[in-house]
């Protein structure tokens, strides 16, 4: 299969690893929900506000740390529609910004073709990151509608190094395994500027 090498790749103590793709058809589910439910445009998701609270979801806490964002996609798909910002090319693609809380978060895009989509390049990502010992938290973004997908991730990660946090972000509780779990909502929610006060 044609998955883009990431062997050679510096990772940094915290890494998120997500299917840009499926996050924006999220954002956009969330976006036309709450749209009718409140009663107001919702602009597009703030992209550093998300990367932080998936960061803080998975367990970092406020200091000078390094966080890597990577951000698989079909390579059809050269932006997220619903984020900003959310060219991969321009705006995400070795970009970075400073949080005064939680330190740097940096991006990369992994484009997918037609020899290895987004699951299997998520997949081949995941088993690099568990052979390096520098990364201390990883948190996962998986397509959660794939139930093939999230089986082969819970076996991947029954023999996971117990050094390393891993947090798996999905819309709903999955059956449990070797990882920590968080709902992927919550995070979208903030990064769409809903405030729980409007939900009623």
């Amino acid at each position: 299969m044609n998955i883009p090498d990431t062997g050679n790749i510096k990772w940094s103590e915290n890494v998120i690893v997500a299917d840009a793709d499926y996050i924006d058809k999220v954002a956009f589910d969330l976006t036309v929900n709450f749209e009718r439910m409140i009663g107001r445009r919702i602009p597009p998701a703030d992209m550093s506000q998300w990367a932080v609270c998936v960061a803080l979801d998975g367990g970092l806490r406020p200091g000078k740390h390094e966080t890597q964002v990577v951000l698989i996609h079909d390579r059809k798909n050269p932006k997220m529609e619903n984020f900003v910002p959310g060219t991969y090319a321009t705006e995400l693609d070795g970009q970075a910004f400073d949080d005064p809380q939680m330190g740097e978060f940096t991006f990369a895009d992994v484009a997918t073709g037609e020899f290895a989509g987004n699951d299997a390049t998520m997949l081949d990502v995941l088993r690099n990151l568990l052979g390096h010992s520098e990364v201390k938290r990883i948190a996962l973004i998986p397509d959660e509608t794939n139930g093939e997908l999230i089986e082969t991730l819970r076996n991947t990660l029954r023999d996971a190094n117990d050094e390393q946090r891993i947090t798996l972000l999905a819309m709903q509780p999955l059956v449990g395994g070797n990882y920590r779990q968080e709902i992927l909502g919550y995070s979208l929610m903030r990064a769409l500027g809903i405030d729980s006060n409007e939900i009623k």
